[in-house]
């Protein structure tokens, strides 16, 4: 069967279409009544359904109800709303095509020019633990088929599946209507929000399931946790542009920020002061963040080149324990940390603000800002001050671009770390405190490069070596940037010592404990060099390689 013919003269993109008529139906209301003002100001006609409708009529604009318009109430508790041809012909009428135009006066049916549309929180739902009765109900049936039905037919109608995109329904009004390009920048929009809608709805009944019973085009989100049955089939990831950058990581480069859906990381970080973010500042920006929330304790984190140049924890005096964690990890590295990256797992307090505003910094971000910081930082124009979305979690899953494919594995940190399979290998126990700093300087160790040698003081870091290809090399680099604080010190190393080489640098720079995986063919040399020094050493039976 063949479809519609086209009248040639009328077989063409209209661009600039005048909005009269709009269909209304959010979940989400933020910014709700603001769109209705401006749709009502323009003597828009407002279709819309159930909790929307009493919103918009609550404030005193007028509605009209969907089941007006198909002469059939909401019926099965809202399942059934706007499932019917008075309101899909409305969307999906093609008004470059005379027959359409027809059809649509026969049936007495109006056309919509707009639809506002977003879906049932089925994530968040999820998220809260719900029971899956419960998880099901938020899957959206009617929701969906509005965004794809209006987003096929964007030569003729426009969609808003979010709040973010509402300022350019309100500017469209103003200026004679949406264009053509609007429309397909909201079409692409509308159809990669309902891919990650599915995408969510598959991983649930895929978690549901377990992944030995998924079929073969099962889906997973890589941002939940792997079902204890392994590894999925298939993985499907919807991410959405969110705007492109100046540049990539060189100024040849080209490149843009997207966002996943329901994400709460980096890139979901609001802005409040500053230069517009770049792909290295947004690279920085989570390495800080990954290192800082490491810890239980307030840290700090100062990321350059995606490699910590200082990490502390708060001294157990501090009166104002973020400002000192920010202090100490400043400490250990003074002219790296020019022109760096922080990271603060903690609000930022006034007395960090005035320690960070003496500092040229990149970018500070952190999960909140008392007033006062956040007025006494803004006063630093080019200083790009983010903060976390208060959701903010280390992925369970990560997944990395490689040529020709994706590698995926658990994310790798320390929840409830115990030292529990620590193993003595050499020296007498450590002391409470020098343990903590064994533990500190583990935990930090691992946001840092491979190879990597990290030496801490009192819940701070005061050496670091990074990205060597040996770990001699790294041992040097740790030492010598610590000066005289590395007598003293404690050292972790991400990975066991292949020689005793790299050991016996850190024992001649005074290191008083080491802590490090073990598991060479050499432990026993290594081992002991340690005990012929009568150093500390325990050997933790894992790694932390960070590549």
């Amino acid at each position: 069967m063949s479809g519609p013919r086209h009248d040639p003269a009328l077989f063409h993109h209209r661009d600039l279409i005048e909005i009269r008529r709009a269909l209304v139906s959010v979940s989400d209301k933020s910014g709700l009544l603001d769109l209705a003002a401006a749709l009502s100001a323009a003597d828009v006609e407002i279709v819309s359904t159930g909790s929307t409708a009493k919103t918009i009529a609550g404030a005193g604009f007028a509605v009209t109800e969907v089941s007006s318009i198909t002469g059939f109430p909401e019926s099965l508790d809202g399942r059934v709303k706007t499932l019917h041809p008075s309101v899909h012909a409305g969307i999906l009428a093609d008004l470059r095509l005379e027959s359409h135009i027809a059809q649509l006066q026969e049936l007495e049916i109006q056309a919509f020019q707009l639809v506002v549309v977003n879906l049932y929180p089925f994530s968040e739902t999820v998220a809260s633990g719900a029971a899956p009765d419960d998880v099901i109900e938020q899957i959206d049936i009617g929701g969906p088929a509005l965004v794809r039905a209006s987003a096929k037919n964007h030569a003729n109608v426009a969609i808003a599946v979010s709040p973010n995109t509402y300022p350019q329904i309100i500017e469209a009004l103003t200026t004679g209507g949406t264009s053509l390009e609007t429309r397909r920048n909201l079409a692409a929009t509308a159809f990669a929000h309902t891919a990650a809608y599915d995408t969510g709805v598959a991983t649930w009944f895929a978690a549901q399931l377990g992944a030995s019973a998924l079929p073969s085009d099962g889906v997973f989100d890589p941002a939940a946790p792997l079902p204890e049955s392994g590894f999925p089939k298939l993985v499907e990831r919807s991410v959405a542009l969110a705007h492109t950058l100046r540049y990539g990581e060189n100024s040849h480069q080209r490149a843009a920020l997207y966002l996943e859906p329901q994400g709460h990381g980096i890139a979901q970080a609001e802005q409040l002061n500053g230069k517009e973010m770049s792909y290295n500042n947004f690279v920085d920006a989570d390495a800080a963040v990954r290192a800082a929330w490491d810890f239980a304790e307030p840290a700090v984190a100062i990321v350059k080149h995606a490699n910590p140049c200082g990490i502390a924890v708060s001294s157990s005096t501090a009166l104002d324990p973020i400002a000192s964690a920010h202090l100490r990890a400043h400490e250990c590295d003074p002219v790296s940390a020019f022109g760096g990256v922080i990271a603060a797992n903690r609000t930022v307090t006034l007395g960090m603000a005035e320690t960070v505003k003496e500092i040229f910094t990149e970018v500070l971000v952190a999960p909140d800002f008392e007033p006062d910081a956040l007025k006494l930082l803004q006063t630093k124009k080019n200083l790009r001050i983010l903060r976390l979305p208060a959701e903010y979690a280390r992925p369970a899953v990560e997944l990395k671009q490689i040529s020709g494919g994706v590698l995926m594995q658990t994310s790798d940190g320390f929840p409830d770390y115990t030292t529990d399979a620590w193993q003595l290998v050499s020296g007498e126990p450590a002391d409470a405190d020098t343990l903590a700093d064994l533990v500190f300087a583990w935990k930090a160790c691992r946001s840092v490069k491979s190879n990597a040698i990290l030496l801490a003081q009192n819940g701070a870091s005061v050496g670091v070596g990074m990205g060597q290809v040996n770990r001699v090399d790294s041992c040097h680099l740790a030492v010598s940037r610590a000066g005289a604080r590395a007598a003293g010190s404690v050292a972790a190393s991400d990975a066991f010592f292949p020689f005793a080489d790299g050991l016996q640098v850190l024992l001649d720079a005074g290191v008083r404990a080491v802590v490090q995986p073990g598991g060479s063919v050499r432990d026993a040399e290594v081992i002991e060099a340690a005990q012929n020094a009568g150093v500390t050493m325990y050997v933790t039976g894992e790694r932390h390689f960070f590549h």
